[in-house]
């Protein structure tokens, strides 16, 4: 018999690691999101990183704007991002103050809350589905730009926390290329996954946005 996985919170000496060494280490843990309709907690099972400045993938490759300004510290926060002018997007951030490295969170198994993710995700056609890829993720734990900046190691008061779970062996882990990353950062294998969970996103290469005439 498998063991329970473990509750204890997550110290912001876990974030605080390059973000290589943070983003395959996430896999396995469980994510608490507590609302006043009650808490979802979800099973993370695929990530990418993004290394700030060293990155042109990253959000913060090119400095600090208001936008961005979550990911350059302290490690442990969050950064919440807004896409396409639809989506939320959840991201972890990690290393020393004023790298601006992070981890953008892509999927993940609801394992408590359940019903109430689905009431958010309506057009999820069964319980796979309900976080699979970062905007069906962030809906079904009721993201929003209102968490941006939000300390997960604050204890059990915060909106978000993220507890041990269980670490998965590396030889359970898949890399490769980030979905939908174009330019220079297209070839960096910096999204890891359970390889073979069913909550995992399809990869997508990047396809430029086309501009009306």
């Amino acid at each position: 018999m498998s063991a329970r996985p473990d509750r204890t919170p997550l110290s912001r000496s876990f974030f605080d690691r390059p973000v290589l060494t943070v983003a395959p280490d996430l896999l396995g843990r469980v994510l608490v999101r507590r609302t006043p309709d009650g808490p979802v907690e979800l099973r993370i099972t695929e990530v990418e990183a993004y290394e700030g400045a060293a990155d042109p993938g990253s959000h913060a490759y090119r400095g600090r704007t208001d936008r961005n300004a979550s990911m350059f510290g302290p490690p442990g926060h969050a950064y919440v991002y807004f896409i396409y002018g639809m989506w939320f997007s959840l991201n972890l951030v990690c290393g020393p103050p004023g790298h601006a490295s992070g981890v953008l969170l892509r999927a993940g198994e609801i394992t408590v809350g359940a019903d109430l993710a689905a009431k958010r995700r309506l057009s999820a056609r069964n319980p796979r589905e309900l976080a699979k890829g970062p905007a069906r993720l962030a809906t079904a734990l009721d993201i929003d730009r209102s968490l941006d900046g939000t300390d997960l190691c604050a204890g059990p008061d915060s909106p978000l926390s993220l507890l041990t779970g269980t670490a998965t062996p590396s030889d359970l882990v898949s890399n490769g290329p980030r979905t939908g990353v174009g330019g220079a950062g297209s070839a960096h294998p910096y999204r890891y996954w359970l390889t073979g969970d069913p909550t995992v996103s399809p990869y997508r290469p990047h396809a430029p946005r086309r501009r009306s005439t």
